[in-house]
């Protein structure tokens, strides 16, 4: 386990995710970021490696992060879809980080890219991270927006929606008029939303 002193301000996504050696010399937190498609890795243990690195970088041994148990379960599973694994492989090492005093956190840019960080934080799970103007988050932790979008069926525009956790698109219409939306923000049946 992962011994957390207290930070200067909580707040600070460098306090967390940098050493005070990387700190001190000037090491970015781009740096320390592992980027990674949806579809998953480029080469099987990439994710791990980077994973490991990061937790003996804050003085631990990275005990149990491996993600060869979640491929071969992989190779088991005919239902899996493009981009499963990497979901599957960071509920793992979600989990086994946490045993070790550590959260993994994603950087929501806006793209179809994972951009993953390790945090040592002793249990405490940091909310209201940002970097370059962005939300950080633990993953699999409820995202602070949502995002919805879809093309009317009867104009065809897109509409893009940034929903906060406490809306809804209930009774939502088109400009062109067409009902989205039922009374309690479900699409209607001609809707399609965007995956």
């Amino acid at each position: 386990m992962i011994a957390v002193t207290e930070l200067e301000n909580p707040e600070k996504l460098e306090e967390l995710v940098l050493t005070p050696d990387e700190r001190a010399r000037g090491v970015r937190i781009d740096q320390v970021m592992f980027t990674m498609d949806w579809t998953g890795e480029d080469h099987p243990g990439q994710l791990a490696a980077f994973v490991a690195d990061r937790v003996r970088a804050f003085g631990a041994e990275p005990v149990g992060v491996d993600t060869d148990t979640v491929h071969r379960a992989a190779e088991d599973h005919a239902t899996l879809r493009r981009g499963d694994l990497p979901v599957r492989q960071l509920d793992h090492l979600s989990g086994v980080l946490a045993d070790l005093g550590c959260t993994l956190l994603v950087w929501e840019d806006g793209t179809d890219t994972y951009g993953l960080l390790v945090a040592p934080t002793g249990g405490h799970e940091p909310a209201g991270l940002l970097h370059e103007g962005l939300p950080v988050r633990p993953w699999g932790s409820e995202p602070e927006e949502t995002l919805v979008s879809l093309n009317c069926p009867d104009c065809s525009q897109m509409l893009v929606w940034e929903l906060p956790p406490t809306e809804t698109l209930a009774d939502e219409h088109c400009d062109c008029g067409a009902a989205l939306f039922d009374t309690e923000g479900h699409p209607l049946p001609n809707v399609t939303l965007h995956a």
